[in-house]
């Protein structure tokens, strides 16, 4: 088990390298608020013979040093194009790709997804915020994607593959509740690009979370 202290510029690689090695990512958040530059927590996790953990996270670090020799000054943003000052999402391509009816607003489209839990023996799910969504801004060659998945902790190490594999950054890892039955881990995402190849992107992870709504496309 351990601690690995990122500029945020380094995460998404650190995160890759270690799910890539056979470790498992378990959280990811910041322990300060007002520092510069911005240092991110990342816990990993793993099990098997020492020289192979070892060098497993080795090559976490050394991803680390490899942005920072290629930029010895941490990034202040993800280097996606500007977006436009108004957003013109086209919804039905997206809809088409979820299988679900997108909720639209000033040229935005956000598609909201519920998954079922119980906490304290009360039923609780999409309307008590445990969902998974996805919203998208800019317009349809150039646009970002944010969200947040809830998975199950099973889940949770396929999903961030998924993600990372389709250039989708990760930019947080952690618990919303207490004595959730399943337990239930958050993740929240950044990705730009098109619109549709950023929800192909989500659809992946989405469809490895169990999402039986966007198993396919609407009649």
């Amino acid at each position: 088990m351990g601690d690995t202290v990122l500029f945020e510029d380094e995460v998404n690689a650190a995160m890759s390298a270690a799910l890539d090695n056979g470790l498992s990512v378990t959280a990811l958040h910041n322990h300060f608020f007002f520092d510069h530059p911005k240092v991110y927590f990342m816990h990993i996790e793993g099990e098997g013979a020492v020289d192979k953990l070892a060098g497993a996270v080795r090559k976490v670090y050394d991803a680390a040093k490899q942005i920072r020799a290629a930029n010895p000054n941490p990034k202040d943003s993800f280097g996606a194009a500007r977006l436009p000052e108004k957003s013109s999402i086209t919804a039905a391509p997206l809809n088409e790709i979820f299988g679900a009816q997108g909720e639209s607003k000033d040229g935005m489209v956000k598609f909201t997804f519920g998954r079922p839990a119980t906490m304290h023996g009360v039923n609780i799910g999409k309307d008590m915020g445990v969902n998974t969504w996805a919203a998208f801004a800019g317009s349809d060659d150039n646009a970002v994607v944010d969200g947040d998945f809830a998975v199950t902790e099973d889940q949770l190490q396929p999903v961030l593959r998924s993600l990372l594999k389709d250039k989708i950054n990760i930019v947080a890892i952690h618990q919303h509740m207490t004595h959730e039955e399943p337990r239930i881990m958050f993740f929240h995402y950044w990705g730009g690009g098109t619109a549709k190849d950023l929800a192909q992107a989500v659809k992946g992870g989405f469809l490895i979370s169990g999402l039986s709504d966007v198993s396919s496309p609407l009649p």
